[in-house]
């Protein structure tokens, strides 16, 4: 079952779901952000790891070298053509044993050949989110730093589950920055 707006801010209130947590959606001239029907749309902070292979790297998730990274801090990121962006949420999720969430972009950066990928947000996960943003053009691309980038969508489960990921220490529990792939 997915919850509404509703259900969501009972959750937020319960357990502290979100925070920041907006009950509204942002004002307008931004990418939108805040409560929707049924979800949240989370924001992207000024802080990014531009991808580059100036180093000549192998893209590998067991053995991932930083390098291939330049640090950049600023309201708004240009991602280089063909290319992507790790970024980080504004807000800290703390997601209740029954619940799963899933991600999706927002639509007006998938308009513009924008993708945000995010793996799913599991039972009794909690961190700031890690967002793979893509720029599936061959132009440079914008995004904006403390606007919306993604959208969380959050399903309840007809039981809760045995083993949440807190329960087997997942590596990325409690992240607090932009956090690199692990073995």
């Amino acid at each position: 079952m997915v919850l509404s707006d509703k259900e969501i801010e009972k959750y937020v209130q319960k357990y502290g779901m979100i925070s920041p947590f907006f009950s509204k959606q942002s004002e307008r001239g931004k990418i939108s952000f805040g409560l929707s029907s049924y979800g949240y749309d989370f924001r992207i902070a000024p802080e990014f790891k531009i991808f580059t292979n100036v180093n000549n790297a192998v893209v590998d998730p067991k053995d991932f070298d930083p390098r291939s990274f330049v640090d950049f801090k600023g309201d708004v990121c240009i991602i280089p053509p063909n290319s992507f962006v790790l970024g980080r949420s504004i807000e800290y999720f703390k997601i209740p044993r029954d619940l799963i969430c899933i991600c999706l972009g927002k639509s007006t950066y998938a308009r513009c050949g924008i993708i945000i990928n995010v793996t799913p947000l599991e039972p009794n996960w909690e961190g700031y989110i890690t967002v793979e943003i893509s720029n599936t053009t061959p132009l440079p691309a914008k995004i904006y730093a403390g606007e919306g980038i993604g959208q969380i969508i959050f399903m309840k489960g007809s039981d809760v589950c045995r083993v949440s990921y807190s329960d087997r220490k997942g590596k990325y529990q409690r992240q607090t920055g932009l956090t690199l792939p692990k073995v």
